[in-house]
């Protein structure tokens, strides 16, 4: 791949190491999420410590994502420890990445094996005594209910020897799903900080163990929670864009012919309409019910593009526009437009970048376990994050041939079947 400019500008620093916040800045963080919490939930939230009576710092974090009260959720729950965190480094653009650095977060590129990461992780909980927070779905729930973590998590709190911390957060989704981020929805969000490996525990278990409680703790459905606590959405645009993930059609089949407004989804093939009433269920109108349940339908779409893949069926090729993320000062650079193919291989992309260079590459499925979406990313468009060696794209299909949520699958699908070949 040549993607050679005329002056090759400084890359993003990923050499940056764990830290102890000082006290002004992790006041700051304390006072700002406790206003945040206050201010802005109106329907209020409530954290749980569950099983830290003999809790002591250091300890590693690992916490569910659905927004950005995951941050202050977790800030509050940690009481007066201080932690690290683990970011992805989109993240690090601009005046953030002044504010990451007081706050001690350390940049990771998604789905990347990081072995540094890790000695970093090590050394700040065995060795400086900091708490870690990370986020090991590594990327916002797609909906409302927990994603792939991987299996190492077990191996990861053997090396810290250090007590294992799962935060997992109800609401939070609901109050702001992926498609449709705003308006805020108001509904009561729970926190719970669950110690499920105690400083004992983590020398004597085995790290199959571990990953057993770490799993089990980490389930969680935001939409059987909405359900469990009755609480009713008065939000009018509460399907709005939920095409953008219930992109099948259960009666006919069919993709690219979902839409949704306000309240209202519908297929512009076979006329199926439904309407997501203020528990948040999906109730169709002039059809049979196959789905009431947001996941449900959500996991038919996974069953269906695992069917293509497995049968060799899948491929795609559209045309993508690329943007090159240089650094934390110039962001992402519009490099220009190209055709991506995405089947058994893998990502491959080729094409004549705006400064005519060529722009070629393969991603093959074994390197990447799982895919960072985003719907309509900073109202430039729905984006993949494809990462190549130590740099970060994110690319932006012009075409729509696939929905943006069927490459998440397909990329999953395709790397566990290479995995078992």
């Amino acid at each position: 791949m040549s993607l050679k400019e005329k002056k090759t500008p400084p890359k993003f620093n990923m050499d940056l190491e764990p830290k102890v916040p000082n006290w002004f800045w992790h006041t700051f963080e304390r006072l700002f999420s406790k206003l945040y919490c206050s201010k802005l939930m109106k329907a209020g939230s409530k954290i749980n410590r569950i099983n830290c009576d003999d809790l002591e710092a250091p300890y590693l974090i690992l916490s569910s994502h659905a927004s950005f009260i995951d941050f202050a959720h977790n800030v509050l729950a940690m009481q007066k420890d201080k932690s690290c965190w683990v970011a992805s480094v989109e993240e690090f653009i601009g005046i953030r990445s002044w504010l990451f650095d007081k706050a001690c977060v350390i940049p990771k590129r998604k789905f990347t094996n990081d072995i540094h990461l890790v000695k970093k992780i090590i050394d700040a909980t065995r060795n400086k005594k900091i708490c870690m927070t990370i986020y090991p779905e590594a990327r916002f729930s797609l909906a409302g209910i927990n994603e792939d973590i991987g299996t190492a998590l077990g191996k990861l709190a053997k090396k810290c020897k250090v007590p294992v911390i799962v935060v997992n957060q109800k609401g939070n989704f609901i109050r702001s799903p992926q498609w449709c981020k705003h308006p805020y929805r108001d509904i009561p969000i729970e926190c719970n900080f669950i110690q499920v490996v105690n400083k004992e525990e983590v020398l004597t278990l085995s790290a199959d163990e571990i990953q057993k409680r770490i799993d089990d703790a980490f389930v969680y459905d935001d939409f059987q929670y909405q359900l469990d606590i009755g609480y009713k959405m008065k939000c009018k645009k509460r399907a709005q864009n939920i095409h953008k993930l219930l992109y099948k059609c259960p009666h006919c089949g069919s993709e690219h012919h979902m839409d949704s407004k306000g309240i209202k989804l519908w297929c512009n093939k076979c006329g199926a309409i439904w309407e997501m009433n203020e528990y948040s269920q999906l109730i169709c109108q002039n059809k049979e019910n196959i789905f009431t349940h947001v996941p449900d339908w959500y996991r038919y779409e996974r069953e269906e593009t695992k069917k293509e893949v497995l049968n060799g069926k899948y491929k795609v090729i559209e045309k993508v526009r690329v943007e090159h993320l240089v650094n934390a000062k110039k962001g992402f650079v519009n490099k220009g437009i190209v055709e991506m193919i995405h089947d058994d291989n893998g990502f491959h992309f080729k094409g004549t970048l705006n400064d005519g260079t060529d722009f070629t590459f393969t991603k093959a499925p074994l390197t990447t376990r799982s895919m960072h979406i985003e719907y309509d990313y900073k109202k430039r468009g729905d984006a993949l994050d494809i990462v190549y060696n130590d740099e970060t794209y994110f690319v932006f299909p012009l075409n729509n041939q696939s929905n943006l949520t069927k490459y998440h699958f397909a990329t999953e699908e395709l790397y566990n079947k290479s995995l078992n070949e």
